[in-house]
C-alpha cells in the first residue's frame, strides 16, 4: 500500500480484548510470584535479597527511565515517524511511577546493601570519611526522592498531554511538549547519572569511574529500545496500530536498536580500556573482582552476549523486519539484567569495602529479588495503561508517520 493510500487508524484505539487480557494475566502472575518469592527471599537470607532486590529495581528502573527518555527525545528533535511506537514508549515510561513505593524497601535495607559506608567501621575507613559529605544516610535519600519525583513527575506530565491530544487533537499540546523537552532531557541525563553513582557505584565507596553513569544511561537506552521492538512485534502480529505501526517502522525501532547495541559495547570498552590503560590499583580493583571466583564467565557472557551475538543478529536489513528482530531484542533484555547482576552482585560479601573478592553463586533469592520490583511494575502498568488508546488517536504527526519508509 502506498503512502497516499495509508490512513490513520480509526476507533478507540484500545488493544483487542484477547492481547490485552494475555498482558494483564501475565503481568499479575509475576507480580504474584513476586511477591511470594520475594517474601521467602527476605525471610531467607535478608542481606543476600537486599543485594538481589537492589539489581531488579536498577534493572526495572532502568528500562522504565530509558523508555521516557526515548519519549522525551522524539518531541525534542519533532519527529514525526514514530507516532506509533512513541505510545508503547509512553506506556512503559509509566512504570516510573511505580518506582516511588518499590524505593522504599530498599530505604529498609540500605544498611546491609550500602554497609561499606553507612555501617560502624565506616568511621575508621580514611577513604569513607573523605566522601562522607555525599555518602550519608540524610543526602542519599533525599537524592533518590529527587530522582524518582523527576522521573515520574516527567513520565505523568507528558503522558497527560499526550493523552489529553487524543480527545482535542489540539496542536498546540505537542509544542508545548516539544517546548519542554529540552530542559527534561536535561533532567533526566543528570538523574540517572547521579542515580547510578548512588545506587550502583557506592556499592563499593573505594571506587569511582567518571564514566559509569554514561554506562548506567546506555543500558537503560538499548533495553528501552529493546522492550520496543518486542511489544511491536507482538502488537503487529495482533494489527494493532495498523499503519502507524507497519514493518517500515518495525525497522526503524530495529535500526535503532543495532545502534544503541555499539552505543553500549563503546561505552563499556571506553571504561575498560581508559581503566587498564591507566593501571591505577584503586580503579583496576573493579575489574579484578569481575575476572576472579567465576566471574569471568559472565564477563565473557556479557562481551558475546550483549554485543557480539546482537551485533550479528541485527545487522541484516532482513532481520528488522522480521521476527529475528525479537530474538535479539529477547537477548538484550535478558543480558541487560546479566549487565546490572555483574555491576551489584560482586560487591555482596566482599571484605574491606574494596579489597576483598567474592564468588560467582546464582541463586534461588536473586529470581526473587527480581520479580518482586519487575512483577509490581509490570502489574502496575497493566492496572494503568491497558484501558487506554495502545497509539495516539489525533496526533498532528500521524499523517507523517504514515510516509515512513526504508529503501
Amino acid at each position: 500500500m502506498s503512502a497516499a493510500t495509508k490512513r490513520v487508524p480509526k476507533g478507540n484505539g484500545l488493544l483487542p480484548a484477547g492481547l490485552a487480557g494475555t498482558f494483564q494475566k501475565a503481568s499479575y502472575a509475576l507480580a504474584a510470584l513476586g511477591v511470594i518469592l520475594g517474601g521467602a527471599a527476605f525471610a531467607t537470607d535478608r542481606v543476600r535479597f537486599g543485594y538481589s532486590y537492589l539489581t531488579g529495581f536498577v534493572f526495572t528502573a532502568t528500562i522504565c527511565v530509558g523508555a521516557l527518555f526515548l519519549v522525551v527525545i522524539q518531541h525534542l528533535t519533532k519527529a514525526g515517524w514514530s507516532v506509533g511506537p512513541r505510545r508503547i514508549l509512553e506506556w512503559v515510561s509509566q512504570g516510573t511511577v511505580a518506582l516511588l513505593p518499590l524505593f522504599i524497601p530498599l530505604i529498609a535495607l540500605a544498611p546491609s546493601i550500602w554497609s561499606h559506608w553507612m555501617g560502624e567501621h565506616a568511621l575508621h575507613d580514611e577513604i569513607v570519611q573523605k566522601k562522607v559529605g555525599y555518602l550519608n544516610p540524610t543526602f542519599f535519600y533525599a537524592r533518590a526522592a529527587v530522582f524518582l519525583v523527576i522521573w515520574a513527575g516527567l513520565a505523568t506530565w507528558f503522558y497527560r498531554l499526550s493523552r489529553e491530544q487524543d480527545q482535542s487533537g489540539d496542536k498546540t499540546l505537542s509544542e508545548r511538549m516539544q517546548g519542554f523537552s529540552a530542559p527534561s532531557i536535561a533532567l533526566i541525563a543528570l538523574s540517572i547519572t547521579f542515580a547510578g553513582f548512588d545506587w550502583v557505584m557506592s556499592l563499593d565507596p573505594h571506587w569511582y569511574s567518571t564514566i559509569f553513569g554514561v554506562y548506567i544511561f546506555a543500558g537503560g537506552l538499548i533495553s528501552a529500545t529493546a522492550v520496543l521492538a518486542l511489544l511491536i512485534l507482538r502488537y503487529r502480529e495482533n494489527n494493532v496500530g495498523g499503519d502507524l505501526l507497519t514493518v517500515e517502522h518495525q525497522h526503524d525501532v530495529g535500526k535503532f536498536l543495532f545502534g544503541f547495541t555499539v552505543f553500549w559495547a563503546y561505552i563499556g570498552f571506553s571504561q575498560f580500556m581508559l581503566i587498564w590503560y591507566a593501571n591505577i590499583p584503586e580503579e583496576t580493583i573493579f575489574y579484578r573482582v569481575r575476572w576472579n571466583n567465576g566471574w569471568e564467565n559472565v564477563s565473557l557472557a556479557l562481551v558475546f552476549g550483549h554485543f557480539v551475538l546482537p551485533f550479528c543478529i541485527l545487522l541484516s536489513r532482513t532481520a528488522k523486519r522480521t521476527s529475528l528482530l525479537g530474538l535479539g531484542a529477547g537477548l538484550i533484555v535478558l543480558m541487560h539484567f546479566v549487565d546490572i547482576y555483574w555491576l551489584v552482585m560482586p560487591n555482596l560479601n566482599r571484605e574491606g569495602g574494596g579489597t576483598g573478592l567474592s564468588t560467582f553463586a546464582p541463586h534461588w533469592i536473586d529470581l526473587g529479588g527480581l520479580l518482586l520490583p519487575f512483577g509490581l511494575t509490570a502489574a502496575w502498568l497493566s492496572y494503568r495503561v491497558l484501558g487506554d488508546p495502545a497509539y495516539p488517536l489525533k496526533d498532528p504527526y500521524g499523517p507523517e508517520a504514515l510516509k515512513a519508509e526504508n529503501l
